[in-house]
Protein backbone atom coordinates (compact mmCIF):
# COMPACT_ATOMS: atom_id res chain seq x y z
CA UNK A 1 0.00 0.00 0.00
CA UNK A 2 1.02 3.59 -1.24
CA UNK A 3 0.56 5.56 2.43
CA UNK A 4 0.38 8.94 0.61
CA UNK A 5 -1.68 7.77 -2.18
CA UNK A 6 -4.05 6.01 -0.15
CA UNK A 7 -4.36 9.42 2.05
CA UNK A 8 -4.83 11.87 -0.21
CA UNK A 9 -7.36 9.71 -2.34
CA UNK A 10 -9.09 8.71 0.55
CA UNK A 11 -9.54 13.03 1.37
CA UNK A 12 -10.02 13.74 -2.53
CA UNK A 13 -13.00 11.91 -2.23
CA UNK A 14 -14.46 13.75 1.05
CA UNK A 15 -14.17 17.04 -0.96
CA UNK A 16 -10.84 18.12 -0.15
CA UNK A 17 -8.11 19.44 -3.32
CA UNK A 18 -4.86 18.40 -2.99
CA UNK A 19 -2.45 21.00 -2.85
CA UNK A 20 1.14 20.56 -4.08
CA UNK A 21 3.88 21.54 -0.80
CA UNK A 22 5.23 24.41 -0.16
CA UNK A 23 9.02 24.98 -0.23
CA UNK A 24 11.73 24.16 2.14
CA UNK A 25 11.89 27.37 3.56
CA UNK A 26 8.21 28.93 4.76
CA UNK A 27 6.96 31.79 2.93
CA UNK A 28 4.53 33.09 5.80
CA UNK A 29 6.64 31.99 8.92
CA UNK A 30 9.95 34.68 9.19
CA UNK A 31 10.43 33.13 12.45
CA UNK A 32 11.51 29.64 11.36
CA UNK A 33 14.98 28.93 8.97
CA UNK A 34 12.69 25.87 7.83
CA UNK A 35 9.08 24.78 7.39
CA UNK A 36 8.44 22.47 10.40
CA UNK A 37 5.27 21.85 10.35
CA UNK A 38 2.71 21.44 7.70
CA UNK A 39 0.63 24.57 8.81
CA UNK A 40 3.30 26.81 8.24
CA UNK A 41 2.61 27.40 4.46
CA UNK A 42 -1.04 27.35 4.71
CA UNK A 43 -1.17 30.40 7.43
CA UNK A 44 -2.85 33.14 5.85
CA UNK A 45 -5.49 31.09 4.79
CA UNK A 46 -6.09 29.66 8.45
CA UNK A 47 -6.39 33.67 9.60
CA UNK A 48 -9.02 33.70 7.17
CA UNK A 49 -7.61 34.55 3.68
CA UNK A 50 -9.60 32.55 1.11
CA UNK A 51 -7.35 30.01 -0.25
CA UNK A 52 -7.73 29.48 -4.46
CA UNK A 53 -8.55 26.05 -4.04
CA UNK A 54 -11.24 26.46 -1.39
CA UNK A 55 -12.11 25.54 2.10
CA UNK A 56 -11.19 21.75 1.98
CA UNK A 57 -7.47 20.84 1.51
CA UNK A 58 -5.02 17.96 1.71
CA UNK A 59 -1.10 17.46 1.19
CA UNK A 60 2.32 16.17 2.19
CA UNK A 61 4.46 18.87 3.24
CA UNK A 62 8.41 18.80 3.39
CA UNK A 63 8.98 19.56 6.63
CA UNK A 64 12.65 20.00 8.74
CA UNK A 65 13.56 19.59 12.28
CA UNK A 66 17.39 20.72 12.34
CA UNK A 67 17.81 21.79 16.08
CA UNK A 68 18.01 18.39 17.57
CA UNK A 69 20.71 16.96 15.25
CA UNK A 70 22.62 15.19 17.74
CA UNK A 71 19.61 12.95 18.22
CA UNK A 72 19.64 11.56 14.79
CA UNK A 73 21.16 8.31 14.61
CA UNK A 74 17.85 6.52 16.89
CA UNK A 75 15.17 4.63 15.80
CA UNK A 76 12.93 7.50 15.23
CA UNK A 77 14.28 10.79 14.53
CA UNK A 78 14.64 12.17 11.20
CA UNK A 79 16.05 15.32 9.96
CA UNK A 80 13.62 15.48 7.14
CA UNK A 81 10.19 14.22 7.63
CA UNK A 82 6.94 14.43 5.36
CA UNK A 83 3.42 15.82 6.83
CA UNK A 84 0.19 14.27 5.85
CA UNK A 85 -2.52 17.33 6.88
CA UNK A 86 -5.82 17.41 5.59
CA UNK A 87 -7.09 20.78 5.73
CA UNK A 88 -10.85 22.51 6.52
CA UNK A 89 -11.04 26.86 6.75
CA UNK A 90 -14.31 27.61 7.79
CA UNK A 91 -16.06 24.27 6.44
CA UNK A 92 -16.90 21.17 8.59
CA UNK A 93 -15.45 20.72 11.88
CA UNK A 94 -14.94 18.10 14.71
CA UNK A 95 -17.42 15.10 13.74
CA UNK A 96 -16.21 15.32 10.16
CA UNK A 97 -12.91 15.69 10.96
CA UNK A 98 -12.49 12.74 13.93
CA UNK A 99 -15.10 10.28 11.68
CA UNK A 100 -12.86 10.83 8.87
CA UNK A 101 -9.82 10.01 10.66
CA UNK A 102 -11.18 6.91 12.38
CA UNK A 103 -12.55 5.81 9.35
CA UNK A 104 -9.05 5.95 7.10
CA UNK A 105 -7.21 4.18 10.16
CA UNK A 106 -9.60 1.43 10.49
CA UNK A 107 -11.04 1.04 7.23
CA UNK A 108 -8.07 1.66 4.84
CA UNK A 109 -5.31 0.85 6.46
CA UNK A 110 -6.91 -1.89 8.69
CA UNK A 111 -5.95 -0.81 12.31
CA UNK A 112 -8.06 -2.83 14.24
CA UNK A 113 -9.96 -0.67 16.67
CA UNK A 114 -9.00 -2.14 19.69
CA UNK A 115 -5.61 -1.21 19.28
CA UNK A 116 -6.61 2.74 19.47
CA UNK A 117 -6.56 4.92 22.24
CA UNK A 118 -7.34 8.92 22.17
CA UNK A 119 -6.52 11.94 24.29
CA UNK A 120 -9.03 15.12 24.46
CA UNK A 121 -8.74 18.40 26.24
CA UNK A 122 -10.09 18.46 29.80
CA UNK A 123 -10.90 22.14 29.50
CA UNK A 124 -9.33 24.84 32.51
CA UNK A 125 -10.18 28.08 33.76
CA UNK A 126 -12.43 30.07 31.18
CA UNK A 127 -11.79 27.18 28.43
CA UNK A 128 -14.70 24.04 28.62
CA UNK A 129 -13.59 20.32 28.48
CA UNK A 130 -14.15 19.12 25.07
CA UNK A 131 -16.61 16.71 25.78
CA UNK A 132 -18.23 16.90 22.24
CA UNK A 133 -14.83 15.31 20.62
CA UNK A 134 -15.10 12.60 23.59
CA UNK A 135 -18.48 11.97 22.48
CA UNK A 136 -17.73 11.56 18.75
CA UNK A 137 -15.00 9.43 19.56
CA UNK A 138 -17.36 6.94 22.19
CA UNK A 139 -20.27 6.85 19.34
CA UNK A 140 -17.49 5.77 17.08
CA UNK A 141 -16.84 2.45 19.11
CA UNK A 142 -13.69 4.15 20.93
CA UNK A 143 -14.48 2.39 24.55
CA UNK A 144 -14.60 5.40 27.81
CA UNK A 145 -11.64 3.98 29.41
CA UNK A 146 -9.50 4.20 26.39
CA UNK A 147 -10.12 8.30 26.43
CA UNK A 148 -7.79 10.40 28.31
CA UNK A 149 -8.71 14.01 29.52
CA UNK A 150 -5.74 15.90 29.47
CA UNK A 151 -4.63 19.69 29.58
CA UNK A 152 -3.08 22.26 28.10
CA UNK A 153 0.26 21.50 27.64
CA UNK A 154 -0.87 17.97 25.86
CA UNK A 155 -3.97 18.63 24.47
CA UNK A 156 -4.69 22.54 23.78
CA UNK A 157 -3.16 24.56 20.36
CA UNK A 158 -2.09 27.89 21.31
CA UNK A 159 0.52 31.02 19.17
CA UNK A 160 2.01 31.44 22.50
CA UNK A 161 0.36 34.43 23.06
CA UNK A 162 -2.71 36.66 21.47
CA UNK A 163 -4.68 34.77 18.13
CA UNK A 164 -6.90 31.98 17.24
CA UNK A 165 -5.98 28.64 19.68
CA UNK A 166 -8.24 25.43 20.28
CA UNK A 167 -8.53 22.03 21.85
CA UNK A 168 -6.87 19.14 19.78
CA UNK A 169 -7.56 15.52 19.71
CA UNK A 170 -4.47 13.10 19.64
CA UNK A 171 -4.91 9.51 18.46
CA UNK A 172 -2.59 6.69 19.79
CA UNK A 173 -1.88 2.96 18.55
CA UNK A 174 -0.46 0.14 20.94
CA UNK A 175 2.82 -0.82 19.56
CA UNK A 176 3.64 -4.09 21.68
CA UNK A 177 3.03 -7.57 21.42
CA UNK A 178 1.47 -7.77 24.48
CA UNK A 179 -2.18 -7.52 25.24
CA UNK A 180 -3.75 -4.50 24.93
CA UNK A 181 -4.63 -2.76 28.45
CA UNK A 182 -8.32 -2.23 28.75
CA UNK A 183 -7.51 1.24 29.89
CA UNK A 184 -5.14 4.34 27.96
CA UNK A 185 -2.60 5.42 29.89
CA UNK A 186 -0.97 8.57 28.39
CA UNK A 187 2.36 7.69 30.45
CA UNK A 188 2.99 4.43 28.65
CA UNK A 189 5.55 4.45 26.14
CA UNK A 190 3.88 1.30 24.44
CA UNK A 191 0.76 3.70 23.26
CA UNK A 192 2.50 5.66 20.09
CA UNK A 193 1.05 8.71 18.98
CA UNK A 194 0.09 8.91 14.97
CA UNK A 195 -2.41 11.39 14.04
CA UNK A 196 -3.09 15.31 15.88
CA UNK A 197 -6.47 17.09 15.01
CA UNK A 198 -6.21 20.67 15.86
CA UNK A 199 -9.99 22.86 16.37
CA UNK A 200 -9.19 26.25 16.12
CA UNK A 201 -12.03 27.25 18.31
CA UNK A 202 -10.89 30.13 20.19
CA UNK A 203 -9.85 33.56 20.20
CA UNK A 204 -7.73 34.67 23.02
CA UNK A 205 -7.16 38.26 23.78
CA UNK A 206 -4.69 40.18 25.52
CA UNK A 207 -6.55 40.22 28.93
CA UNK A 208 -6.61 36.24 28.66
CA UNK A 209 -10.38 35.87 27.83
CA UNK A 210 -11.59 33.78 25.25
CA UNK A 211 -14.33 34.12 22.62
CA UNK A 212 -15.87 31.73 19.70
CA UNK A 213 -13.90 31.87 16.33
CA UNK A 214 -15.67 33.16 13.29
CA UNK A 215 -14.02 31.24 11.30
CA UNK A 216 -13.45 27.44 13.08
CA UNK A 217 -10.75 25.48 11.17
CA UNK A 218 -9.37 22.24 11.25
CA UNK A 219 -5.87 21.55 10.85
CA UNK A 220 -4.55 17.72 11.31
CA UNK A 221 -1.11 16.41 11.15
CA UNK A 222 0.10 12.56 10.79
CA UNK A 223 3.76 11.71 9.81
CA UNK A 224 4.72 9.28 7.01
CA UNK A 225 7.29 7.79 8.91
CA UNK A 226 5.63 6.88 12.12
CA UNK A 227 2.40 5.65 10.23
CA UNK A 228 4.38 3.38 7.78
CA UNK A 229 6.38 2.06 11.11
CA UNK A 230 3.04 1.01 13.04
CA UNK A 231 1.64 -0.28 10.00
CA UNK A 232 4.69 -2.25 8.95
CA UNK A 233 4.77 -3.37 12.33
CA UNK A 234 8.32 -2.45 12.83
CA UNK A 235 9.71 -0.31 15.98
CA UNK A 236 12.92 0.81 13.82
CA UNK A 237 11.69 3.43 11.53
CA UNK A 238 15.24 2.33 9.46
CA UNK A 239 13.71 -1.32 8.95
CA UNK A 240 10.96 0.18 7.25
CA UNK A 241 10.02 0.09 3.22
CA UNK A 242 10.90 3.93 3.55
CA UNK A 243 14.45 2.98 4.06
CA UNK A 244 15.31 -0.19 3.33
CA UNK A 245 16.57 0.10 -0.39
CA UNK A 246 18.77 3.05 0.93
CA UNK A 247 20.39 1.04 4.00
CA UNK A 248 20.93 -2.28 1.89
CA UNK A 249 22.87 0.09 -0.66
CA UNK A 250 24.86 1.64 2.46
CA UNK A 251 25.89 -2.04 3.70
CA UNK A 252 26.75 -2.95 0.05
CA UNK A 253 28.76 0.26 -0.64
CA UNK A 254 30.73 -0.14 2.92
CA UNK A 255 30.37 -4.02 3.36
CA UNK A 256 29.23 -3.78 6.91
CA UNK A 257 25.75 -4.91 8.11
CA UNK A 258 23.34 -2.88 9.39
CA UNK A 259 22.62 -5.24 12.80
CA UNK A 260 25.82 -4.94 13.57
CA UNK A 261 25.60 -2.79 16.21
CA UNK A 262 29.11 -1.13 16.13
CA UNK A 263 27.41 0.38 12.65
CA UNK A 264 23.94 0.92 12.94
CA UNK A 265 23.97 4.52 14.28
CA UNK A 266 26.13 5.77 11.73
CA UNK A 267 24.36 3.67 8.32
CA UNK A 268 21.16 5.58 10.22
CA UNK A 269 22.88 9.07 10.09
CA UNK A 270 24.33 8.18 6.84
CA UNK A 271 20.54 7.36 5.24
CA UNK A 272 18.78 9.90 7.26
CA UNK A 273 21.07 12.98 6.17
CA UNK A 274 21.53 11.76 2.40
CA UNK A 275 17.47 12.39 2.53
CA UNK A 276 17.79 15.90 3.85
CA UNK A 277 20.52 17.04 1.91
CA UNK A 278 18.66 15.93 -1.35
CA UNK A 279 15.23 18.02 -0.11
CA UNK A 280 17.04 20.84 1.01
CA UNK A 281 19.60 21.51 -2.44
CA UNK A 282 16.70 20.28 -4.97
CA UNK A 283 14.90 22.67 -3.37
CA UNK A 284 14.05 25.63 -5.77
CA UNK A 285 14.67 27.86 -3.05
CA UNK A 286 18.62 27.51 -4.46
CA UNK A 287 20.00 27.41 -0.85
CA UNK A 288 23.26 26.31 -1.80
CA UNK A 289 26.34 25.29 1.43
CA UNK A 290 27.16 28.75 3.33
CA UNK A 291 28.09 29.78 6.54
CA UNK A 292 24.73 31.61 7.73
CA UNK A 293 21.43 30.12 8.27
CA UNK A 294 20.05 27.54 5.98
CA UNK A 295 23.19 27.07 4.25
CA UNK A 296 24.73 26.58 7.23
CA UNK A 297 22.48 23.72 8.07
CA UNK A 298 22.91 22.12 4.92
CA UNK A 299 26.58 22.31 5.03
CA UNK A 300 26.48 21.11 8.73
CA UNK A 301 24.24 18.27 7.38
CA UNK A 302 26.59 17.09 4.54
CA UNK A 303 29.71 17.28 7.01
CA UNK A 304 27.71 14.97 9.09
CA UNK A 305 27.24 12.36 6.83
CA UNK A 306 30.62 12.54 5.29
CA UNK A 307 31.76 11.61 8.94
CA UNK A 308 29.75 8.73 9.51
CA UNK A 309 30.76 7.28 6.37
CA UNK A 310 34.00 8.03 6.96
CA UNK A 311 33.41 5.27 9.77
CA UNK A 312 31.65 2.94 7.85
CA UNK A 313 35.19 2.64 6.33
CA UNK A 314 33.25 3.97 3.37
CA UNK A 315 35.78 5.57 0.21
CA UNK A 316 35.03 9.23 1.04
CA UNK A 317 36.41 9.69 -3.00
CA UNK A 318 34.07 7.31 -4.88
CA UNK A 319 30.88 8.34 -6.04
CA UNK A 320 28.88 6.88 -2.43
CA UNK A 321 27.05 10.30 -2.21
CA UNK A 322 25.70 10.28 -6.13
CA UNK A 323 24.40 6.29 -5.90
CA UNK A 324 22.39 7.82 -2.52
CA UNK A 325 21.46 10.91 -3.63
CA UNK A 326 20.12 9.52 -7.04
CA UNK A 327 18.09 6.62 -5.39
CA UNK A 328 16.67 9.54 -2.87
CA UNK A 329 15.69 11.56 -6.02
CA UNK A 330 14.28 8.36 -8.39
CA UNK A 331 11.93 7.71 -4.48
CA UNK A 332 10.58 10.88 -4.18
CA UNK A 333 10.30 12.91 -7.65
CA UNK A 334 6.82 11.77 -8.11
CA UNK A 335 5.81 14.43 -5.16
CA UNK A 336 8.33 16.43 -5.60
CA UNK A 337 9.09 17.31 -9.08
CA UNK A 338 11.92 19.83 -8.34
CA UNK A 339 14.10 17.19 -7.57
CA UNK A 340 13.85 15.92 -10.89
CA UNK A 341 14.53 19.64 -12.27
CA UNK A 342 17.27 20.08 -9.74
CA UNK A 343 18.86 16.72 -10.59
CA UNK A 344 22.44 18.36 -11.35
CA UNK A 345 22.41 20.86 -8.66
CA UNK A 346 22.19 18.68 -6.00
CA UNK A 347 24.88 16.35 -7.38
CA UNK A 348 27.11 18.84 -7.19
CA UNK A 349 26.26 20.89 -4.18
CA UNK A 350 27.60 17.00 -2.80
CA UNK A 351 30.76 16.68 -4.77
CA UNK A 352 31.86 20.19 -3.96
CA UNK A 353 30.71 20.24 -0.11
CA UNK A 354 32.46 16.77 -0.06
CA UNK A 355 35.49 17.68 -1.31
CA UNK A 356 36.18 20.71 0.77
CA UNK A 357 35.14 18.66 3.79
CA UNK A 358 37.69 16.01 3.05
CA UNK A 359 40.37 18.98 2.82
CA UNK A 360 39.16 20.02 6.43
CA UNK A 361 39.29 16.77 7.61
CA UNK A 362 42.77 16.45 6.58
CA UNK A 363 44.04 19.01 8.62
CA UNK A 364 42.10 17.45 11.14
CA UNK A 365 44.01 14.43 11.37
CA UNK A 366 47.11 16.56 11.19
CA UNK A 367 45.97 18.51 14.14
CA UNK A 368 45.19 15.05 16.18
CA UNK A 369 48.92 14.00 15.15
CA UNK A 370 50.13 17.52 16.85
CA UNK A 371 47.75 17.02 20.05
CA UNK A 372 49.20 13.66 20.28
CA UNK A 373 52.95 14.94 20.62
CA UNK A 374 52.37 17.95 23.03
CA UNK A 375 50.45 15.79 25.54
CA UNK A 376 52.60 15.29 28.74
CA UNK A 377 50.20 12.46 29.84
CA UNK A 378 47.98 9.55 28.51
CA UNK A 379 44.66 11.74 28.33
CA UNK A 380 43.40 14.13 25.34
CA UNK A 381 41.63 16.76 27.60
CA UNK A 382 38.16 17.68 27.23
CA UNK A 383 39.60 21.00 25.40
CA UNK A 384 41.95 19.80 22.93
CA UNK A 385 38.78 16.96 22.12
CA UNK A 386 36.22 19.76 22.25
CA UNK A 387 38.76 21.58 19.78
CA UNK A 388 38.92 18.69 16.94
CA UNK A 389 35.11 18.78 17.41
CA UNK A 390 34.78 22.65 17.18
CA UNK A 391 36.72 23.58 14.49
CA UNK A 392 38.05 20.26 12.59
CA UNK A 393 34.40 18.43 12.66
CA UNK A 394 35.69 15.67 14.76
CA UNK A 395 32.69 13.52 16.34
CA UNK A 396 34.37 12.10 19.70
CA UNK A 397 33.72 9.04 18.39
CA UNK A 398 36.23 9.27 15.44
CA UNK A 399 38.76 11.18 18.14
CA UNK A 400 38.56 8.10 20.68
CA UNK A 401 39.05 5.80 18.06
CA UNK A 402 42.20 7.48 16.94
CA UNK A 403 43.53 8.00 20.90
CA UNK A 404 42.58 4.53 21.39
CA UNK A 405 45.02 3.03 18.37
CA UNK A 406 47.87 5.33 20.09
CA UNK A 407 47.04 3.68 23.48
CA UNK A 408 45.32 7.04 24.65
CA UNK A 409 42.14 7.88 26.49
CA UNK A 410 40.12 10.72 25.96
CA UNK A 411 38.14 12.88 28.76
CA UNK A 412 34.53 11.79 27.36
CA UNK A 413 32.88 13.03 30.73
CA UNK A 414 34.50 16.65 30.52
CA UNK A 415 33.75 16.57 26.82
CA UNK A 416 30.23 16.07 26.86
CA UNK A 417 29.68 19.16 30.06
CA UNK A 418 31.60 20.72 27.63
CA UNK A 419 29.23 20.16 24.48
CA UNK A 420 26.34 20.35 26.59
CA UNK A 421 27.33 23.70 27.55
CA UNK A 422 27.81 24.56 23.91
CA UNK A 423 24.76 23.17 22.75
CA UNK A 424 22.72 24.64 25.46
CA UNK A 425 24.57 28.18 24.11
CA UNK A 426 23.41 27.34 20.47
CA UNK A 427 19.52 26.20 21.20
CA UNK A 428 19.62 29.49 23.01
CA UNK A 429 20.62 31.49 20.52
CA UNK A 430 18.59 29.74 17.55
CA UNK A 431 15.01 29.95 19.51
CA UNK A 432 13.74 32.19 18.01
CA UNK A 433 14.84 30.63 14.43
CA UNK A 434 13.03 27.50 14.96
CA UNK A 435 9.73 28.22 16.68
CA UNK A 436 6.80 28.33 14.74
CA UNK A 437 3.02 29.40 14.42
CA UNK A 438 1.05 32.37 13.65
CA UNK A 439 2.39 34.53 15.96
CA UNK A 440 4.69 36.22 13.60
CA UNK A 441 2.27 37.54 11.26
CA UNK A 442 1.90 40.91 13.06
CA UNK A 443 1.58 44.48 11.67
CA UNK A 444 5.06 45.23 11.33
CA UNK A 445 5.70 41.73 9.72
CA UNK A 446 2.77 42.41 7.12
CA UNK A 447 4.55 45.75 6.34
CA UNK A 448 7.62 43.88 5.44
CA UNK A 449 5.92 41.23 3.45
CA UNK A 450 4.52 44.18 1.59
CA UNK A 451 7.75 46.14 1.29
CA UNK A 452 9.80 42.78 -0.48
CA UNK A 453 7.18 43.50 -3.12
CA UNK A 454 8.54 47.24 -3.76
CA UNK A 455 12.02 46.13 -3.05
CA UNK A 456 11.83 43.61 -6.20
CA UNK A 457 10.41 45.56 -8.47
CA UNK A 458 12.83 49.02 -7.59
CA UNK A 459 15.89 46.49 -8.14
CA UNK A 460 14.32 45.13 -11.63
CA UNK A 461 14.14 48.97 -12.71
CA UNK A 462 17.54 50.20 -10.90
CA UNK A 463 19.71 47.36 -11.42
CA UNK A 464 18.20 45.02 -14.07
CA UNK A 465 15.00 43.42 -15.49
CA UNK A 466 16.23 39.95 -14.85
CA UNK A 467 16.55 40.12 -11.00
CA UNK A 468 14.31 37.74 -9.19
CA UNK A 469 13.95 37.06 -5.54
CA UNK A 470 15.90 34.09 -4.04
CA UNK A 471 14.79 33.86 -0.51
CA UNK A 472 13.42 36.33 2.19
CA UNK A 473 13.40 36.50 5.86
CA UNK A 474 11.45 38.85 8.02
CA UNK A 475 11.05 39.55 11.75
CA UNK A 476 9.32 42.65 13.09
CA UNK A 477 12.08 44.54 13.35
CA UNK A 478 13.79 44.29 10.09
CA UNK A 479 13.97 42.38 6.53
CA UNK A 480 16.40 40.36 4.59
CA UNK A 481 15.63 40.05 0.78
CA UNK A 482 17.90 37.68 -1.49
CA UNK A 483 18.14 38.55 -5.23
CA UNK A 484 20.17 37.03 -7.84
CA UNK A 485 22.60 39.76 -8.95
CA UNK A 486 26.15 39.33 -10.67
CA UNK A 487 27.88 42.16 -8.92
CA UNK A 488 28.01 44.24 -5.19
CA UNK A 489 25.57 46.89 -6.06
CA UNK A 490 27.07 50.05 -6.49
CA UNK A 491 26.32 53.26 -3.84
CA UNK A 492 24.16 54.97 -6.64
CA UNK A 493 22.42 51.72 -7.58
CA UNK A 494 21.51 51.25 -3.21
CA UNK A 495 20.39 55.33 -3.38
CA UNK A 496 18.22 54.87 -6.25
CA UNK A 497 16.40 51.50 -5.55
CA UNK A 498 15.84 53.02 -2.03
CA UNK A 499 14.32 55.95 -3.26
CA UNK A 500 12.25 54.33 -5.76
CA UNK A 501 10.64 52.25 -3.01
CA UNK A 502 9.69 55.24 -0.94
CA UNK A 503 8.28 56.96 -4.04
CA UNK A 504 6.20 54.11 -4.18
CA UNK A 505 4.74 54.51 -0.71
CA UNK A 506 4.53 58.19 -0.67
CA UNK A 507 1.90 57.61 -3.57
CA UNK A 508 -0.25 55.75 -1.57
CA UNK A 509 -0.95 52.81 -3.70
CA UNK A 510 -3.84 50.59 -3.50
CA UNK A 511 -2.73 46.45 -2.97
CA UNK A 512 -5.13 44.42 -4.29
CA UNK A 513 -5.50 40.82 -5.01
CA UNK A 514 -7.03 38.30 -7.02
CA UNK A 515 -7.03 34.84 -7.72
CA UNK A 516 -7.00 33.04 -11.04
CA UNK A 517 -5.40 29.97 -12.70
CA UNK A 518 -1.56 29.80 -13.03
CA UNK A 519 -1.85 29.88 -16.90
CA UNK A 520 -4.07 33.55 -16.73
CA UNK A 521 -1.16 34.37 -14.05
CA UNK A 522 1.61 34.47 -16.32
CA UNK A 523 -0.22 35.25 -19.26
CA UNK A 524 -1.14 38.54 -17.20
CA UNK A 525 2.23 39.34 -16.62
CA UNK A 526 2.15 37.96 -12.61
CA UNK A 527 6.21 37.27 -11.25
CA UNK A 528 6.89 33.50 -9.76
CA UNK A 529 10.17 31.99 -10.13
CA UNK A 530 8.75 28.72 -9.07
CA UNK A 531 5.75 28.30 -10.85
CA UNK A 532 5.54 24.14 -10.43
CA UNK A 533 4.93 24.26 -6.47
CA UNK A 534 1.76 26.47 -6.97
CA UNK A 535 -1.52 24.43 -7.17
CA UNK A 536 -3.83 25.13 -10.50
CA UNK A 537 -5.71 28.37 -9.23
CA UNK A 538 -3.35 30.93 -7.27
CA UNK A 539 -3.86 34.26 -5.53
CA UNK A 540 -1.76 36.87 -7.34
CA UNK A 541 -0.90 40.36 -5.46
CA UNK A 542 -0.42 43.74 -7.77
CA UNK A 543 0.66 47.03 -6.49
CA UNK A 544 -1.11 49.39 -8.82
CA UNK A 545 1.22 48.90 -11.81
CA UNK A 546 4.44 48.79 -10.31
CA UNK A 547 4.64 44.89 -9.04
CA UNK A 548 2.30 41.85 -9.75
CA UNK A 549 3.40 38.21 -8.27
CA UNK A 550 1.87 34.81 -7.15
CA UNK A 551 1.81 35.23 -3.26
CA UNK A 552 0.14 33.95 0.09
CA UNK A 553 0.10 37.29 1.79
CA UNK A 554 -0.29 39.04 4.02
CA UNK A 555 0.04 41.88 2.74
CA UNK A 556 -1.11 45.97 3.40
CA UNK A 557 -3.98 47.44 1.82
CA UNK A 558 -2.23 50.97 0.59
CA UNK A 559 1.57 51.08 0.31
CA UNK A 560 1.39 54.67 2.65
CA UNK A 561 0.91 52.48 5.81
CA UNK A 562 4.69 51.14 5.33
CA UNK A 563 6.38 54.14 6.42
CA UNK A 564 10.11 55.18 5.07
CA UNK A 565 12.33 52.68 3.58
CA UNK A 566 15.94 51.99 4.18
CA UNK A 567 18.74 49.70 2.77
CA UNK A 568 21.01 48.81 6.19
CA UNK A 569 23.36 46.68 4.30
CA UNK A 570 23.92 45.10 1.07
CA UNK A 571 26.31 42.04 0.95
CA UNK A 572 26.92 38.11 -0.92
CA UNK A 573 24.77 35.69 -0.09
CA UNK A 574 25.43 32.85 -2.07
CA UNK A 575 27.33 32.86 -6.15
CA UNK A 576 25.22 34.66 -7.96
CA UNK A 577 23.33 35.90 -5.38
CA UNK A 578 23.07 39.09 -3.25
CA UNK A 579 21.65 40.11 -0.37
CA UNK A 580 19.95 43.23 1.29
CA UNK A 581 19.04 44.28 4.93
CA UNK A 582 16.39 46.76 5.08
CA UNK A 583 14.38 48.27 7.42
CA UNK A 584 10.97 50.39 7.54
CA UNK A 585 10.78 53.64 9.80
Amino acid sequence: MDIKDTYIKFFESKGHKYIPSSGVIPENDPTSLFTTAGMQPLVPYLLGEKHPEGTRLVDVQKCFRTNDLDEIGDTTHHTFFEMLGNWSLGDYFKKESISWSFELLTKHFNIPVQKLAVTVFEGEGNIPRDDESAQIWQSLGISKKRISYLGKDDNFWTVGGVGPCGPDTEIFYWRSTEPVPEKHDPNDERWVEIWNNVFMQYYLDENGNVSELKQKNVDTGMGVERITAVLEGKDDNYKTSIWQDVINKIEEISGKKYDDEVYTKAMRIVADHIRAVVMISGDDAGIKPSNTDQGYVLRRIIRRMVRYAKMLDIDINSDWDTVLAQMIITKYEKYYQELTRNNEVILSVLKNEKTKFNRTLEKGLKEFEKIKKSLTGKEINKDLAFKLYDTYGFPIELTEELAKEEGLSVDIKGFEEKFKEHQEKSRTASAGKFKGGLASDGVMETKYHTATHLLNAALKEVVNKDVHQMGSNITAERMRFDFSCDHKLTDEEKKKTEELVNKWISEGIDVTHEIMTKEEALKSGAECMFIEKYPEEVTVYSIGNISKELCGGPHVKNTRELGHFKIKKEEASSAGVRRIKAILE
